[in-house]
């Protein structure tokens, strides 16, 4: 979907991912990813890539702006966008973690480019059908 028939909600996540994109920091791989989450109250929460020497520790741009959303008491997450210079995908880590508390939600990917090429609604269920739980509701008692 080209930017121009995105709708403003959507729009204004797009900006945010790329404002996040900006600022990250990638000495390593010099790949800027951003990312941004709209929870169901409207709010907009941002993350760029963190990386780290040890690679194993480098953060994901959609962890570090579920992380803000969590920080704020904000559990219930409606979209996501994520923008790269190559479309990607939300890596397994990242789909597992947001998993945790917005299984529904609607996943777009794009490009850091003036007119991302939007890919997407995807539910983040259907990128992990069978994600991680540990929901006691439904144990047998």
């Amino acid at each position: 979907m080209s930017q121009a028939d995105a709708p403003p909600e959507l729009i204004e996540l797009v900006t945010a991912a790329r404002e996040a994109a900006a600022k990250a920091y990638n000495p390593y791989s010099q790949f800027s990813v951003g990312a941004a989450i709209r929870t169901s109250s409207g709010r907009i929460f941002a993350g760029c890539n963190i990386e780290n020497a040890s690679y194993s520790v480098t953060l994901c741009a959609e962890r570090v702006a579920g992380s803000q959303a969590i920080l704020q008491r904000e559990f219930r997450w409606e979209s996501m966008v994520v923008l790269s210079p190559q479309r990607v995908s939300l890596c397994g880590v990242c789909r597992q973690f947001c998993h945790e508390f917005a299984p529904q939600m609607r996943v777009w990917t794009g490009f850091l480019l003036d007119d991302p090429l939007l890919v997407g609604p995807f539910l983040l269920s259907d990128l992990l059908p069978d994600g991680m739980t540990l929901d006691h509701r439904n144990s047998p008692s």
